[in-house]
């Protein structure tokens, strides 16, 4: 390969090393080429690219690209599938353990997410997660079922604060037409008072 041939080829995986925030390093030893290219395509089909790299050529691109935790896992022949933005890591774990089970010959050494190095036991781990749609809704049915209990908690007093008030107006209502419905005690008659010229009146009267 020619100088610039290796320049190309680091600046390219240095630019993918920068915008995936996931990828798995897998040995691809001992695939055959219809195999690599039916793997290839499964994980284009869940959003990541499956490059063969050189290990002398990734290390150079790996330390410019600050992604230095995955220097470990370059031994031996290696394979990156890196997840793009839009893609489904859960679909690439289980696709690449798909082609291990099935092919015997391809190893998953592990690799980084969201720049944590994750182990091969990990991605398996990561491959046994539901499809990204069922996790959604698990997420969303997660979010939604505390709200359901909030809101719950929320109108159960108001239903209750609602059923005492309304028990009140018809108490109220009843005590009201009992009170109507007893005669009203008569109230005695007003006492006026004696004004002087009545006092005098009484007073001439009387003598």
């Amino acid at each position: 390969m020619q100088k610039e041939d290796k320049e190309r080829v680091v600046t390219d995986l240095t630019e993918k090393l920068r915008s995936s925030e996931t990828m798995i390093v897998a040995d691809y030893r001992g695939l055959t080429m219809p195999q690599i290219d039916a793997l290839r395509t499964k994980l284009i089909e869940s959003g990541a690219r499956f490059t063969v790299v050189k290990n002398t050529l990734t290390r150079r691109a790996a330390e410019a690209a600050g992604a230095d935790s995955l220097l470990a896992l370059l031994e031996g022949p290696s394979a990156i599938a890196f997840v793009e933005a839009d893609g489904d890591a859960v679909a690439v774990a289980k696709a690449l353990a798909d082609s291990a089970r099935d092919t015997k010959v391809l190893e998953i050494r592990g690799g980084v997410m969201q720049g944590r190095v994750i182990s091969g036991a990990d991605v398996d781990a990561l491959a046994k997660l539901p499809p990204l749609d069922v996790l959604r809704g698990q997420v969303i049915g997660a979010v939604i079922a505390p709200l359901n209990a909030i809101a719950g908690l929320i109108n159960a007093p108001l239903q209750n604060l609602y059923g005492l008030i309304e028990a009140r107006i018809d108490q109220l209502q009843a005590e009201g037409d009992d009170s109507a419905a007893e005669p009203a005690a008569e109230e005695p008659a007003p006492v006026e008072e004696a004004t002087d010229e009545t006092q005098e009146e009484e007073t001439d009267g009387g003598s």
